[in-house]
């Protein structure tokens, strides 16, 4: 097989980056033009810089080293850019689609620099490369990933359902948890929970916090599940020693109070393995009256609720003295065991769905890199999936 050649970001696009412009949100006028950020619409605005079919690349505050979040994503039209995404043109022997998805996964590290806000500078992205094959063949690796992009969709709407239907669960046994319609027993958070604290964050002044850290780390971006066994940053026992971080015991409720996620999410989780949590996050343990996965559901069931509560000072936050007076509903022990014995079923079906989107996307780094013995056409063998034969970098 002819060896696989590559061409740099810098010789197959133009950049346009030149061309940015940000707006600060006070500044922006309400239009019909979206805009866009690191990681997709911002805002929509009254006038546009760009009118093409391009890519956009996160400069910082990208999903750098996510299996799951992409870097990289198209655009097509009339829309404004910020200053956080690089924008990419192809040129002629490159097909737009083509371009995004060998970006949308690429492996950074070592590329990129920053202790907490990671940046892909423009030097850092113009040696990135592609590999490089004529236009027909580009377009038919698009029309392969476009088919499984379809299907991760398609599971995706499935797992909306699951949740739906753990919802529907809840209320069927419990009826509404704000109003408490079924005219349960109630108590406040504070009443339910031995212990209730936050986080804290190990000076980033001493590497040495860092160095070899084993213990989890947890900030609001590694709340995306609702249960928590790893985190992108990880401490030492030494940083643990030395800030106001707690080892928190597994089995223990997380939320986010802090956090622009707030706008419309509330995160909330249960830990699998001992974590530390930084000051954005509160603890919860339970106390024998509520059982832990109970309560964070609980939360959930009223996460409309809590929202409208949520105060801009000077980010996004929950009044903590509120949240610990919130009065949750405590149905008998065995009624709680019932219902979580239904989630163990749910959780099931939605462990193979998010098994199947994790192959999808597993070193999802570029467009096929033929290995040895097989056929640039993403055909596979043995057992390994389409979308990883086709995808893997």
């Amino acid at each position: 097989m002819e060896k696989l050649k590559y061409t740099r970001v810098e010789e197959c696009c133009e950049i346009l980056d030149s061309m940015r412009i940000p707006i600060t949100a006070s500044d922006r006028k309400e239009g019909k033009y979206p805009y866009y950020g690191a990681n997709g619409i911002q805002d929509y605005v009254n006038d546009y810089i760009f009118d093409d079919e391009l890519v956009l690349l996160a400069e910082d505050g990208g999903n750098f080293g996510s299996k799951e979040k992409p870097i990289a994503y198209r655009v097509s039209g009339k829309c404004w850019v910020n200053n956080h995404a690089h924008v990419l043109k192809p040129k002629e022997e490159i097909d737009v689609d083509y371009l995004c998805y060998s970006l949308m996964f690429y492996k950074v590290d070592g590329m990129i620099n920053g202790a907490t806000r990671k940046k892909l500078t423009q030097t850092a992205m113009k040696k990135m490369k592609i590999p490089l094959r004529n236009i027909v063949e580009q377009k038919k690796i698009v029309q392969q990933l476009n088919k499984i992009i379809e299907i991760r969709e398609k599971a995706k709407k499935e797992l909306n359902l699951l949740d739906n239907l753990i919802q529907a669960r809840f209320v069927e046994l419990f009826g509404d948890a704000v109003y408490n319609d079924k005219k349960w027993e109630t108590d406040t958070v504070k009443n339910l929970c031995k212990e209730i604290y936050g986080g804290g964050t190990p000076s980033k002044a001493h590497p040495e916090y860092y160095k070899d850290g084993d213990i989890p780390w947890v900030s609001a971006k590694d709340m995306k599940t609702d249960v928590l066994k790893d985190s992108q940053i990880k401490i030492n026992q030494l940083g643990v020693d030395n800030s106001t971080a707690r080892l928190v015991p597994v089995n223990s409720v997380i939320m986010v109070i802090r956090s622009g996620i707030l706008k419309h999410t509330l995160p909330v989780a249960v830990n699998k393995v001992p974590i530390t949590v930084n000051q954005d996050l509160k603890v919860f343990i339970p106390g024998e009256r509520i059982l832990t996965r109970f309560l964070a559901v609980q939360f959930k069931m009223q996460e409309k609720d809590i929202l409208s509560g949520v105060r801009a000072v000077t980010a996004d936050n929950i009044e903590f003295n509120s949240l610990k007076q919130r009065r949750m509903i405590v149905p008998p022990i065995d009624l709680q065991q019932k219902y979580l014995m239904f989630l163990e079923r749910i959780d099931k079906s939605k462990f193979v769905i998010h098994k199947f989107l994790y192959c999808t996307t597993h070193n999802t780094k570029s467009i096929i890199k033929p290995r040895p013995n097989t056929k640039e056409s993403g055909k596979i063998r043995g057992r390994e999936t389409t979308c990883r034969r086709i995808l893997t970098f």
